[in-house]
């Protein structure tokens, strides 16, 4: 199975309903509405998918949802806290509809490389389906480096991609050094995509998408295409924005946002908790402003 990694691939919020059950009407109407915009792959159960409190059945039904809405590949993040749910996982994934998986090291326990290896090449080797390999060390506190990377994808020929989170730029630079254009590479950092752009990335796995895939569509295509000046015209708006999905409560800052745009809702399930008080009132500030200065794209 082929997919091309490229372009906007939105990491879907996961719409709940007034009881916290997955709202699977919501979900779909969404991930419609983002590839119609331009995205051009969906990304359910990451983090700010809200993962973590999803059970296994939630998460396949999700994907099952995204796959029957949509034409574009979905590729599902694959995490757990044991490396049997995780393959267990992967191999749901790929009988639900998934055409790619985004692998990830298993929640909570983190420790070196002999065993982080094994865990994500039990889940890489557990379908035939192409894998993104995602470095995410700020969250997961694992760090895969350019050189461990290298080293599964010459044992993984579905290794076909590398989404970096590390917030060092120069990691992608390093990679494209040592891959070639073997690997497609991808920037899943909000607020470092016109950087990432420029070392070499090819994809952006992005929150705030979520919200304004139009404006995130066209800051990729101008970096994409070395339209810096506008680009950068773009991004300097969009910035306070994006650097809402680089601290810890990204994920009802993000849906808080959606709910502004009238795009979605800000319910989360514990133990994450609606947002209050001042930082309330700062996140709807930043949010009225960007609304207030919204931009005319004519990409």
């Amino acid at each position: 199975m082929s997919v091309k990694f490229e372009g906007v691939m939105p990491a879907i919020t996961t719409p709940f309903n007034a009881d916290l059950s997955i709202d699977h009407g919501a979900a779909a109407a969404n991930v419609r509405w983002l590839v119609e915009a331009g995205c051009t792959g969906i990304v359910p159960c990451g983090s700010l998918g809200e993962g973590a409190t999803l059970d296994f059945d939630e998460k396949v039904a999700l994907i099952e949802t995204c796959a029957k809405a949509v034409d574009v590949p979905v590729i599902p993040g694959i995490a757990a806290l044991s490396t049997r749910e995780a393959v267990n996982l992967a191999k749901a994934a790929k009988t639900h509809g998934a055409r790619g998986l985004m692998v990830l090291p298993p929640y909570v326990y983190s420790t070196d490389w002999r065993e982080m290896k094994a865990h994500v090449a039990a889940v890489i080797s557990a379908t035939d389906l192409p894998c993104i390999v995602y470095n995410n060390p700020v969250a997961y506190r694992t760090d895969f480096s350019p050189a461990q990377i290298i080293e599964l994808a010459d044992q993984f020929d579905n290794i076909k991609a590398v989404k970096e989170s590390s917030t060092d730029v120069r990691r992608i630079s390093a990679l494209r050094a040592l891959a070639g254009d073997r690997l497609a590479l991808g920037v899943g950092v909000d607020d470092c995509l016109v950087e990432g752009v420029a070392a070499g990335a090819q994809f952006w796995i992005a929150g705030l998408v979520d919200a304004l895939p139009h404006e995130s569509v066209c800051l990729f295509e101008l970096a994409r295409a070395g339209r810096w000046q506008e680009a950068a015209e773009l991004y300097a708006w969009f910035l306070p924005l994006l650097r809402l999905d680089t601290v810890p409560k990204f994920v009802q800052l993000i849906k808080l946002v959606q709910e502004k745009l009238g795009v979605g809702n800000a319910r989360v399930r514990p133990p994450r908790l609606a947002l209050q008080g001042s930082e309330l009132l700062e996140a709807e500030a930043i949010i009225a402003h960007a609304l207030a200065t919204r931009p005319t794209l004519n990409h």
